[in-house]
Formats: C-alpha cells, structure tokens, sequence
C-alpha cells in the first residue's frame, strides 16, 4: 500500500498542512482508502487521461488533493486535469477556483455553461432541483471529457454518499441500487469513477477544514430542505449516533451480496432450485480487502 518511507515531501495540494501526528494519520488514511478502491474496482489504465471534477466542495478538494499525492508517488501512472463547471449561480466566485489551481501548479480547466436558468426556468416552484440540475452538468462533463482527450470522469462521490442512495433508491425507488465506485456510460465511451467510495464524510471535512481550503457552498440545492437527500443523511446521523459504526457495517453489507437471498430472479435462478440439482447461482464478486474504510 502507501509508501511511508519519506515523509519529509508532499504534494503542493498539501502544502500549509498542520505538522500534527492527527493529520498525519488522516492523511495518510485518505491516501490508503483511496489506492483500495482504485485497486480493487481495476480503475487504473496506465496511460489514460482522467476528468477530475471539482466543485469546490470539501469532497472535490480532498479528491484533488490525494489523486495527486498518489500519482506524484508514482502510484497512479494517468494524467489528471482537473475541471470545474462554472454553472452560472447567481455570487458563485469565479475566480476562486482558477486562482487556487494556478497557484499550485494544477493542470485544470475552467468551463462556464449557464446551466442555473435552465434549471429555475423548467422545474415548478416547490420542487427540488437535483434532477435536472445533474443531468445537465453530466451531459457538459461527459463532453469535456471527449473535447480534452480524457477517458474517464472522476467524481468525489463518498462512502455516505453512495449509502445515502441506496436508501433513497430502496425508500424511494423501489430497487436496490447505489453508486458504484466504477460505472460505464451509456455511449460506452467513458468511465465514471468515484476513488472516494471507501472514504467517510467526516473525513473528507476535517482534511479540507484542517487544510483550509477555499469552500463554495452549493446554493442552488444545498438551501432545500426538502430533498429527499436531506432526510436520508439525518436519519443515517441518527442510526450512527445510536450505534457508532453502523455506516461501515451498513457499506460492506452492499459488498456482500448474496443473490439467492433476495427476490430477483434475473439474478438467481430460483425455477431450477430444486432439491438435487445444481443450480445456477450469480459468480460471488471478488473477495475485497477486510474492513475497507475501518478507521
């Protein structure tokens, strides 16, 4: 896993970080669990290009910042270009993010495409605008990612993330589904990834917080209340304030499935189970590394 064998360089996406046995420690666990999921998901081809997405948000810094701690390690041979789209809100800072990058010598580009007035102008009043919103910021990424050469678009999708939408799936969508850490899309042409999927929340505010990073908050969606995300993370808050861990017993649960214990029969073949005879049971999934993202 991570060579800690010279700790007297880092990246410049470290640069100012506290010279503290604590940080070091979360540092270095953010590195570890990202190199896990990258590894175990086969996200690397050496040699590609990858779209890293940044919003500006604690979770696209700390993404930023370890994908490139792990290829100046020379332990992800792709190339990384960092992009954020600019989607027209009303105060958003642009030149927050531009001059942040610059000052680090990232390789990054900016991309302004008013995305905000489609949004206000198509979704009724009182209603959430995530949908929409992420529709036409996928479609504008995907593009990018063609127009610069790049094979796979990098999101800082997290562990509390892709468990919030399993439960907005199983409450709201009547399937069991998440996101998972490696996706293809549906023209066959690019790969979304998420490396953060084995990395918890709190983590990802306490690197970007301790690191001081330049934070644009969301205003579109992040004020409504109402969104269906919302009640699924303070219900998670509630269930892990009662029983600290459940989120990771919750996450490798969704590692661990077991086809012929549930009701789908594309997955199972439950017509051929009979007493005596094989049946045709789903390929269980690789055995990944115990206790992922454990602290």
């Amino acid at each position: 896993m991570l060579d800690d064998s010279d700790e007297t360089e880092i990246h410049p996406l470290f640069a100012g970080a506290p010279d503290t046995t604590e940080f070091r420690k979360l540092r270095k666990r953010l590195v570890r669990e990202t190199r896990a999921a990258i590894e175990d998901y086969g996200m690397i081809r050496p040699g590609d290009r990858w779209l890293v997405c940044l919003s500006g948000g604690k979770d696209s810094y700390a993404l930023l910042a370890v994908l490139h701690e792990l290829q100046w390690r020379g332990l992800l041979p792709v190339e990384l270009l960092a992009c954020n789209l600019d989607q027209g809100q009303p105060g958003f800072p642009a030149t927050v993010l531009p001059e942040f990058l610059a000052a680090r010598g990232v390789p990054h580009r900016i991309e302004y495409q008013d995305t905000y007035s489609i949004v206000k102008e198509k979704v009724p009043a009182g209603r959430t605008y995530c949908a929409l919103c992420s529709r036409l910021r996928r479609g504008n990424l995907y593009r990018i990612a063609r127009e610069e050469g790049c094979s796979a678009v990098v999101l800082g999708h997290h562990r509390d993330d892709i468990l919030e939408t399993f439960f907005m799936n199983l409450f709201h969508g009547g399937r069991l589904a998440a996101m998972p850490p490696k996706l293809l899309n549906e023209e066959g042409d690019l790969t979304v990834l998420r490396p953060l999927a084995y990395v918890a929340e709190a983590d990802c505010e306490r690197f970007s917080r301790a690191m001081n990073y330049p934070i644009i908050p969301c205003d579109l969606c992040g004020s409504q209340e109402g969104l269906q995300r919302v009640q699924v993370k303070r219900m998670l808050d509630e269930w892990e304030s009662r029983s600290p861990g459940r989120r990771q017993v919750m996450f490798r649960a969704l590692m661990n499935v077991r086809p012929s214990h549930l009701l789908d029969s594309g997955l199972f073949d439950f017509s051929g189970l009979f007493p005596g005879e094989r049946t045709n049971e789903a390929v269980k999934p690789p055995v990944l590394r115990p206790n992922p993202g454990e602290h």
